[in-house]
């Protein structure tokens, strides 16, 4: 393993959250949900019911950022830590996306600049 990913993953400020993100585990085809429990630019710890080892490489599907290979650094009982192999932005992960609504007429009606006319 990369040692200077895993510095980065335990060094670097942690943001602690509560989100979920896809992950599939090396050898397995299907993905399965975890809990985000804190996130850094270099790794993320990974709550769930799947056992995993460590050292074995990882898939996560990050929201805003995509796929994101990673490391199994540590296990504990029913969660373990991951290291990115590549820093990620973790204010874009947290990010929501913001889509636009289709406004009602009468309502888009009063978002318009008012018309004027010099004289």
């Amino acid at each position: 393993m990369d040692e200077k990913v895993a510095a980065l993953s335990r060094g670097a400020d942690r943001d602690s959250l509560f989100m979920q993100a896809r992950l599939t585990l090396s050898g397995e085809t299907e993905p399965v949900t975890v809990r985000v429990r804190n996130l850094s630019a270099g790794g993320m710890l990974a709550e769930t019911p799947q056992r995993a080892a460590e050292g074995a490489s990882v898939d996560v599907e990050l929201p805003n950022v995509g796929s994101v290979r990673g490391r199994v650094v540590w296990v504990g009982e029913g969660k373990f830590g991951i290291a990115f192999e590549r820093p990620v932005n973790p204010q874009a992960v947290r990010r929501q996306l913001v889509q636009r609504v289709e406004v009602p007429p009468h309502i888009a009606v009063l978002d318009r600049k008012p018309a004027y006319r010099r004289r």
